[in-house]
């Protein structure tokens, strides 16, 4: 799976870099700026949730994986524009394998 990321961050990338914003979303939302990418990030963060909440009632997930899918694609864009990717991410995730939640986060309250 992580090979889809892989591709979608190589595509990120270059939308990034050489798309015009009248033929690319992604080169839009770049030229838009940081603000406007928190702002979509913030937007499906929301609707994640409100997915969730109605997931949990209905026991459809349809729509919970559709949120989420954007809103990992929006945060995806977000590191692109920052420099970096969906590996910088999956490394981390990696590094936290072998400590318990617990651990993880009390190593993050000593920095």
């Amino acid at each position: 799976m992580s090979q889809v990321l892989q591709v979608l961050d190589k595509v990120l990338e270059e939308r990034k870099n050489s798309a015009s914003a009248e033929e690319s979303y992604v080169a839009q939302l770049h030229e838009k700026g940081l603000n406007k990418i928190l702002e979509k990030v913030g937007e499906e963060s929301t609707e994640t949730i409100i997915a969730a909440k109605d997931a949990e009632r209905s026991g459809q997930l349809d729509l919970l994986v559709a949120e989420t899918a954007d809103l990992w694609f929006h945060s995806m864009v977000m590191l692109s524009h920052l420099g970096t990717d969906s590996s910088a991410v999956l490394e981390e995730l990696s590094r936290r394998f072998n400590l318990s939640g617990l651990e993880e986060k009390a190593s993050r309250n000593k920095s």
